[in-house]
């Protein structure tokens, strides 16, 4: 498919803050890596500008995992070391500072972090991506949702998307497009579901079926790639459903080169980052 004009680059007059800031909210102290390849892919796949928050003790860590382009921001935490619910208040104070945010990878469930993702989803803004443990808070409590200032896209894969919905996984499985498109309907939310021939479905009905991919691509990392490059297309204007689509495609084509060169069996999350610069 042929890139869409928001992420084309033709105008020699654009700076990096024409291209969107991503937020990203992710990593703890055995996860920190989620947060790594969330913020690289969103700067791989265009955003002009990332910000990694991070639980303060874990900050510079962070940093000399990542490439010196990624901004960190140190966040109160938990004496466990992951995100504090506190840490919301002063996230809040920087709304208006990002255009997009993408939240989940790496969190951890603990009690604290999860309240965090509530007000996170319930009270940012902008658009959202939801990936990972912030959708297994969901799981839990998804009144958030309902409540949501700004456009929301969940992206779980079988097991996530059973435990979002009360269904088995055979049952998701079973009837994904549907599945998709009913929660999607009924919580107001874009669904990207993970998997073969992944499922993009919106809440006034629009459905797509992702036709690039892989199994090399079922490794640690591949959803938080996934996730970064999302958010870097909403960040740069797209609308939270081709954002969705764009995202699935570009993650899938990524990696299918990535694995011609590589082959399936040696395929790394970080490889679809590197070959997404292939897809330009």
């Amino acid at each position: 498919m042929r890139l869409p004009a928001p992420l084309s680059r033709r105008n020699p007059y654009l700076n990096k803050k024409d291209f969107g800031h991503v937020l990203v909210v992710a990593g703890s102290p055995t996860m920190l890596g989620a947060s790594a390849l969330c913020s690289l892919a969103a700067m791989r796949a265009g955003a002009g500008l990332v910000t990694a928050a991070v639980p303060r003790s874990l900050n510079l860590t962070l940093q000399q995992k990542i490439v010196p382009v990624v901004m960190t921001l140190p966040l109160p935490q938990t004496p466990q070391g992951v995100f504090s619910s506190s840490a919301f208040f002063i996230l809040k104070k920087f709304f208006l500072k990002f255009n997009t945010v993408a939240i989940g990878p790496g969190l951890g469930l603990h009690p604290s972090t999860c309240r965090l993702v509530y007000r996170m989803v319930e009270y940012y803004p902008g658009p959202m991506v939801v990936d990972a443990d912030a959708l297994n808070a969901l799981a839990k409590n998804k009144n958030p949702l309902m409540k949501a200032h700004g456009p929301r896209i969940l992206t779980p894969h079988t097991g996530e998307m059973a435990r979002l919905t009360g269904k088995t996984v055979a049952e998701v499985e079973g009837n994904r497009k549907k599945i998709a498109l009913d929660f999607a309907r009924r919580w107001q939310c874009v669904i990207v579901l993970k998997g073969h021939r992944t499922v993009i479905a919106s809440p006034d009905g629009k459905t797509a079926v992702n036709s690039t991919g892989n199994v090399g691509m079922a490794t640690a990392g591949s959803g938080d790639v996934l996730t970064g490059m999302i958010a870097a297309f909403l960040a740069q204007g797209m609308s939270p459903f081709e954002a969705a689509r764009w995202g699935a495609y570009v993650h899938g084509q990524a990696g299918d080169k990535a694995a011609k060169a590589k082959s399936k069996v040696s395929l790394i999350a970080s490889d679809m980052i590197d070959f997404t610069s292939r897809m330009y």
